[in-house]
């Protein structure tokens, strides 16, 4: 008898206390190694359409419904006996008729009523149709709808759908399906399911497997029962699972907003790797050591059944990849400090007469041509193409410029000190000339932001092996880096990116909102573009909220109030955060959670969320977190964008960039929230809230 557990059961488990859970947890692995004990107490829930539904008793009140047939037993969902035998009274499980798919199935007759949500606060709805009343799917067959994996009889419903009522119909379909009328109402042509084979179980459709698990031993059962609120190391969309399983014949990219999944690829990719080859070592990388250790932290619990698969998974961000290389294929090194090079590049200027240049345009100049692209010597900077630098230079001003530089490079050189991408840079050549790379497959998360450098290093690592590279990211979330050819570096990935369309974190009223914040496709420098605008979100929500105040004060009571409102709702301080632009900030917040009442943390920069406090940290930190409900404070006019950070732009022909950036990480920020957020400044407020309120960009 096959043993199965189904994502409801995770998701009900997790609203239970702590002693239910331990105590169900027990119940789960006495039903998988024999259902027949005796001690187990099961009763036919008899009010079900579904005759196969059992509830087997946890304690006096708890009870645990099963789907049990001569050839399987599956875990559906526990909770209080009343509660649990309603669920069990008001869904069956069959086999779609089309797909072959097994499918979890809100029963028609038993939903009394389609709840439409009401629109409040300007909430956005799919951009579908100008008449409001008219029939999405008019000229659908039900053939086609079948084929998408809508159930016979939910295909009525979704039959009469309209602009008002396609969200609240779609939170009662499978998910499959739920995917596929919404992208189909919005103007998209949704991916087919496959049909099951003829000698294949309907638990083991690729579309079943995203909500049902067959568990083959207690590791697995514990690796499902563990985190059960991570439902991601568990069950995988079927876009997910194939990218995951691809053979690729050189370097790779995964793209998509906020909320799509890439890190749960990225975290399944270095695991599938590992699995898939057991000798070899995977590096699962990022660019920073804050996001290196979430994904260390998120690891362990994808590998709670099979630890030591993990000692040949290395987590780290890619400096510490790099410096660790470094020392031990060529040697020691001093690294130079920001304030040392600054004093060199202000020296230098000063030596060379006739120029104009501000410190500002030099360091900057310096960071993001000079040293990024290592060049050394007159020639290689005046034929250099300066991307993403917008100012022109002609021949005249880049000799005064090199004259300075050129200063700089020999005072490094004496004092016997390097830069960071002098580094990797430097390991790159050396790597492409040793007969064993340190490892054998590189996935890297948020790709976006790793440096000219870094990716040198990871080309000489892997760029010329199959599966040797692995990127997930988002361009449109990038907030540390100036954009590059990364076609020029050696990884083309051209044909090789492939973008994830189903957001499943953040609901359809955040992500339509924060999508404003950004172009509805964007482009990297090779020209590889994503679009933004066919994305899905997988339920429906409440609209932000964006409150401008005329003073600090009254910011921080309407903070309180809106914290206040939800926790009276029962939130959990640990599902809220308050994300502010940078430290200056960081007062108000612990202001607003004070008045509220919410023991808070401010996060640094290992952002160590609390279990029981809300979290308060800058929007650079928030990158990687997700909450139920998120306050994004202090938007206010010379905040967002930093003022300093606008006077300190060396390159006029920069501004774009440096407000394309700031606009990205007020994105970042706001797509942090599941369920509710609320947006809040001082008179008169950034100008990107009006993007983001009124949609008008």
């Amino acid at each position: 008898m096959n043993f199965l557990i189904a994502d409801t059961f995770t998701d009900s488990l997790t609203r239970l206390t702590g002693d239910e859970q331990k105590a169900t947890k027990t119940t789960a692995f006495d039903l998988q190694i024999n259902p027949a004990t005796p001690s187990l107490s099961f009763h036919r829930v008899d009010r079900s359409r579904d005759k196969n539904f059992w509830s087997v008793r946890v304690n006096a009140d708890v009870r645990v419904i099963v789907h049990r047939t001569d050839r399987s037993l599956l875990l559906c969902y526990v909770a209080h006996h009343d509660k649990a035998y309603d669920w069990a009274e008001r869904r069956r499980i069959q086999e779609h008729p089309t797909t072959g798919a097994a499918q979890i199935l809100e029963v028609r007759e038993t939903v009394r009523e389609i709840f439409i949500p009401k629109y409040v606060d300007e909430a956005p709805k799919p951009k579908i149709a100008a008449d409001k009343s008219k029939k999405l799917f008019s000229s659908v067959t039900d053939e086609e709808l079948l084929s998408y994996g809508v159930p016979t009889e939910w295909l009525k419903d979704v039959r009469e759908a309209t602009e008002d009522s396609i969200l609240a119909i779609a939170e009662h379909l499978p998910g499959e399906a739920a995917e596929a009328v919404l992208e189909l109402a919005t103007g998209g042509q949704p991916r087919k399911p496959e049909t099951k084979k003829s000698d294949e179980s309907a638990f083991e459709h690729p579309d079943a497997k995203r909500r049902f698990k067959v568990v083959t031993s207690a590791a697995d059962l514990q690796q499902a029962l563990e985190f059960p609120w991570e439902k991601w190391t568990v069950f995988l969309h079927p876009d997910q699972t194939a990218l995951v399983t691809k053979d690729y014949n050189g370097p790779s990219r995964v793209t998509g907003s906020a909320g799509t999944g890439k890190t749960i690829v990225a975290l399944h990719r270095a695991v599938y790797l590992a699995r898939q080859n057991p000798s070899a070592r995977v590096l699962l990388a990022t660019f920073s050591d804050t996001l290196a250790s979430a994904l260390h932290h998120k690891l362990q619990r994808l590998l709670v059944a099979e630890p030591r698969m993990g000692e040949r998974i290395e987590v780290e961000s890619v400096n510490k990849v790099g410096l660790r290389l470094y020392r031990g294929n060529i040697g020691a090194f001093e690294l130079v400090d920001k304030i040392t090079l600054e004093a060199l590049i202000t020296d230098a200027s000063k030596k060379v007469l006739g120029h104009k240049f501000s410190e500002n345009f030099l360091m900057s100049e310096w960071a993001q041509v000079v040293d990024t692209w290592q060049i050394k010597t007159w020639e290689g900077y005046r034929d250099v193409a300066r991307l993403g630098r917008r100012s022109r230079l002609n021949e005249e001003r880049r000799k005064l410029l090199w004259d300075i530089f050129s200063q700089v490079i020999v005072q490094l050189e004496k004092k016997k000190l390097k830069t960071m991408a002098a580094i990797f840079t430097e390991l790159a050549e050396k790597l492409k000339t040793v007969k064993h790379p340190p490892v054998d497959y590189v996935v890297v998360d948020e790709c976006q932001d790793i440096d000219v450098g870094q990716l040198k290093m990871m080309a000489a690592i892997g760029a010329n092996r199959p599966n040797g590279l692995f990127f997930t990211g988002d361009v449109g979330q990038r907030i540390f880096q100036q954009p590059f050819s990364w076609k020029s570096l050696g990884i083309d990935l051209r044909g090789k990116s492939k973008t994830l369309r189903v957001n499943y974190r953040t609901s359809h009223q955040i992500r339509t909102y924060s999508d404003r914040l950004l172009a509805d496709e964007v482009s990297d420098v090779d020209g590889i573009s994503a679009v933004r605008s066919d994305t899905i979100s997988v339920f429906s929500g409440v609209a932000p909220q964006v409150s401008i105040c005329d003073t600090e004060s009254k910011e921080i009571a309407a903070v309180a109030a809106w914290l206040n409102k939800h926790i009276q709702t029962g939130l959990q301080p640990q599902e809220f955060a308050i994300f502010v632009r940078d430290d200056a900030q960081i007062p108000r917040a612990e202001s607003a959670a004070k008045l509220a009442k919410i023991p808070f943390k401010v996060l640094d920069a290992r952002v160590e969320t609390s279990s029981v406090k809300l979290s308060i940290c800058t929007m650079h930190l928030a990158k990687g977190l997700e909450f139920r409900a998120v306050a994004v404070m202090a938007c206010d006019e010379e905040v967002l964008p930093l003022r300093e950070r606008i006077e300190a732009v060396g390159d006029s022909g920069d501004l774009q960039e440096a407000y394309d950036t700031e606009r990205q990480l007020l994105y970042v920020a706001c797509t942090r929230s599941r369920d509710f957020l609320h947006v809040s400044a001082i008179t008169p407020g950034s100008d990107f809230l009006g993007d983001f309120k009124q949609g008008s960009r």
